[in-house]
């Protein structure tokens, strides 16, 4: 393709992504892929049709796995007070004692949960226990020191 062509498609995205569509950003570093390829073609590099091709996908391919997220969250971060999906980090109750390895309840945001023990220390009844991770609906719950 002749570099002009991949400016052109360049343009085309990121002015897509900018006015037409929101898909957080997704046609952004494609049109910056198009972009820098016809960059490439333009300097002189002589590149077959299929080398071009496969620069492009190189490029869109690693700008969107490894640079995408951190900017989308950088430009737009969650709104103040929304409610964060799942419940890993977050500081639940011991409605029983819980021994390490067993399960038992915790109280978290206004109900009670199935919950597992996975830290050393036994979890004492009204003691404070972090959620490290939920799979499906047990908890699995250390104590807090």
């Amino acid at each position: 393709m002749p570099w002009w062509g991949w400016i052109t498609i360049g343009a085309m995205l990121l002015l897509a992504e900018m006015t037409v569509v929101d898909l957080e950003f997704y046609l952004l570093f494609l049109g910056f892929s198009a972009l820098l390829t016809g960059a490439v073609v333009v300097s002189g590099v002589a590149l077959p049709f299929w080398t071009q091709w496969l620069l492009f996908a190189a490029l869109a391919a690693g700008s969107l796995i490894f640079f995408r997220r951190a900017v989308y969250t950088r430009l737009r971060p969650p709104p103040e007070g929304e409610v964060r999906e799942g419940v890993d980090g977050e500081r639940a109750s011991a409605e029983e004692a819980i021994q390490p390895g067993a399960q038992g309840i915790v109280a978290l945001r206004g109900s009670t949960w199935t919950a597992r023990n996975v830290g050393n220390a036994v979890i004492d009844h009204g003691a404070a226990c972090e959620v490290v991770r939920s799979e499906g609906i047990v908890l699995d719950v250390r104590l807090l020191a």
